[in-house]
């Protein structure tokens, strides 16, 4: 049996995490522009160095699906120089392209392990 290797994040490494609910009909437009635009726009900010879209398992209701997307910063500045730089217009692109229809909340994480 092969042996399972990750790459382990940098202790001090920060995770803004934004959980959204989709209503299902448009569930795959959101993916769609969530990968080929949002994302790539907020990581080219240079403010993060990667991102990850999940699907929750457990949060699917007959109203939507719900998607985390995680993204990495390497320090608590660089997520400060976000919030601060371009935090409001990109949360306003989003809500001015969806709505309601894709309903946000924010945490923000920092990795100790």
């Amino acid at each position: 049996m092969a042996a399972l290797i990750t790459q382990k994040p940098a202790e001090g490494m920060i995770i803004y995490n934004v959980t959204t609910a989709v209503m299902h009909a448009l569930a795959d437009d959101w993916v769609h522009w969530l990968l080929e635009e949002h994302a790539p726009e907020i990581i080219n900010t240079g403010c993060f160095t990667k991102f990850h879209l999940l699907k929750l398992l457990q949060m699917e209701d007959s109203e939507g699906a719900t998607f985390a997307v995680q993204y990495y910063a390497e320090n608590i500045t660089d997520y400060e120089r976000y919030l601060n730089e371009h935090a409001v217009t990109f949360r306003k692109k989003s809500t001015d392209k969806w709505g309601e229809a894709a309903i946000s909340f924010r945490t923000i994480m920092e990795v100790v392990a």
